[in-house]
């Protein structure tokens, strides 16, 4: 039932505007990730936050194939995700720093900011609550004869969640429309998945479910993409879920406040060095030459901008009134 595939950057024919559009997402995340660990060092971002600096390529390859009415959720390392489906970096900035214009209105912060018209379900504090409310929207979908799909995004130290488990179990008894994104950074906080982990070929997790699964190069959009369009199309067609393990990697902490003492200087510098995603793809728009150098500069120069739009706009908004601690409390209904 489960499969593993390792496409580590083989030579392929790439469309010149997804390659360029992939690359423009990617970095736009990473340096919106990196202005964000600025203002958090700044003391603008309180609280908790987790950057996905090093795991562009996931949510970048994914998004690429679903379309208008799928939704996404996923836990709380949760920035790339909403750019990813095109929320506003001014919004997500805004409410990264609890001011007023944020998504939430700078009550969520990190961690739980939703956007109803990107169909983005959250930013999860809780670790793995978002799997079985991702399974939930999955059956919504199904139960109103929709033809959506739910990608529910979980890491390495979640897949250890007993909930987890529990909604894989629905969701095959049931086919429901959900495809699992394992993001597999290799680390559940401070702790090596080798350590946590009995089994840690985490796709193969549903197995006793009956639910297919396999293991995806995640530092490779291409790979990713052609992974989740196959995930995806199984997932809408009935057949019930999918799982992807994303075997990726996250350069910093586990949060702002983590200094990730528990790894080598030398481990993080050799992902880096050889297996970054955006450097490997930016290698093969070269190669193939798709954009020259003072092109992808250009590109590098909009995406500084809009980061920087982002920044000045979440620090000009205002701070909410307190009177906000009283709404959205509770609904009122007629």
């Amino acid at each position: 039932m489960a499969t593993a595939t390792n496409s580590r950057r083989a030579s392929q024919k790439i469309k010149p505007d997804e390659a360029l559009n992939f690359y423009r997402e990617m970095l736009l995340i990473r340096r919106f990730e990196e202005r964000a660990g600025q203002l958090y060092g700044m003391g603008e971002i309180a609280g908790f936050c987790h950057l996905y600096i090093g795991q562009e390529a996931v949510v970048t390859g994914v998004q690429a194939c679903l379309r208008k009415g799928d939704q996404i959720i996923t836990g709380y390392r949760d920035h790339g995700h909403m750019l990813a489906c095109g929320m506003d970096a001014k919004g997500v900035m805004a409410e990264l720093t609890g001011r007023i214009d944020g998504y939430s209105r700078g009550k969520g912060g990190s961690m739980h900011m939703f956007s109803r018209e990107k169909n983005f379900f959250g930013g999860h504090g809780i670790v793995g609550a978002q799997v079985p409310i991702g399974s939930g929207l999955a059956f919504a979908n199904q139960y109103s004869g929709k033809k959506s799909v739910s990608v529910t995004y979980f890491g390495d130290g979640a897949a250890n969640q007993g909930q987890v488990y529990e909604a894989f179990n629905m969701a095959s008894l049931w086919k429901l429309p959900v495809v699992y994104v394992i993001e597999n950074n290799m680390y559940a906080m401070g702790t090596s998945l080798y350590r946590h982990a009995s089994q840690t070929e985490l796709y193969k997790r549903g197995i006793s479910f009956e639910i297919a699964g396999e293991e995806v190069d995640g530092m490779d959009v291409f790979a990713v993409r052609k992974a989740a369009a196959k995930a995806v199309k199984h997932a809408r067609s009935g057949k019930g879920p999918y799982i992807l393990e994303m075997k990726t990697y996250r350069y910093r902490g586990h949060s702002m406040s983590d200094p990730a003492k528990y790894r080598k200087r030398e481990e993080v510098d050799d992902i880096r060095s050889h297996n970054d995603p955006i450097d490997g793809l930016r290698g093969e728009i070269l190669d193939q030459k798709l954009a020259t150098e003072d092109g992808l500069k250009e590109i590098e120069k909009e995406i500084r901008a809009i980061v920087k739009e982002a920044a000045d706009f979440a620090l000009a908004s205002p701070l909410p009134d307190p009177s906000e601690l009283w709404t959205d409390v509770l609904l009122e209904t007629k």
